[in-house]
């Protein structure tokens, strides 16, 4: 079985992704945000590094994929594959951060890959407002991402439910994070559970 979760930056999918590891005794994939080269320099210096950023995500997540699909053993992923090209490189494209070249060449990498992809059996979409997601980017308060701009999120959002709106690759659990804390409410936690366990046949 593999579950990933989904969402913006900040909308809780990394504490989830422990939170259900735990729950169901999986093993969890978490988004290399902690030993990634170019993540701090993408932050202060998006059109320098947007290209090396997005290569090593798209690398890293490629190569979770593999081991998920080659394991035995039930995972939870923090993130897909999908996100890297439809959401963060096209809107880093469209806002001019991207250089055409670079970004036709990292759709050809990552097509390439998706022939070798397989979909999660359940994509758990966490939608948040801009509002929450600020507050949550600023309670982890990690420093490179202290220059994220408003605009910046909201055209993340907008790709996000663009993209969610059109998701036919497999199961899909939306979670409304600014109506729940899963977090600190357990019985918050509990009720997504119970619809993972019903998507899941659990």
């Amino acid at each position: 079985m593999h579950i990933a979760i989904t969402g913006n930056i900040g909308a809780g999918k990394t504490t989830l992704t422990k939170l259900m590891a735990n729950h169901y005794k999986w093993l969890a994939h978490f988004e290399d945000t902690e030993d990634n080269p170019y993540l701090d320099d993408f932050y202060y210096n998006m059109a320098q590094w947007s290209f090396n950023l997005q290569i090593y995500f798209l690398s890293s997540r490629f190569k979770q994929i593999q081991e998920i699909r080659k394991s035995k053993n039930n995972f939870v992923q923090d993130r897909t594959i999908y996100e890297d090209a439809y959401i963060f490189a096209s809107n880093l494209y469209e806002m001019n951060l991207m250089q055409t070249r670079d970004y036709n060449n990292y759709l050809t990498l990552f097509n390439l890959m998706k022939e070798y992809v397989q979909a999660p059996d359940l994509l758990i979409y966490l939608r948040a407002s801009v509002p929450t997601l600020v507050n949550q980017i600023k309670k982890r308060g990690r420093e490179c991402e202290s220059s994220i701009s408003l605009d910046y999120l909201n055209r993340l959002n907008d790709k996000y439910e663009k993209w969610i709106g059109g998701y036919k690759e497999g199961e899909l659990l939306i979670v409304d994070v600014d109506s729940i804390d899963f977090v600190d409410q357990s019985k918050d936690f509990e009720h997504i559970i119970h619809l993972v366990d019903t998507k899941i046949r659990i």
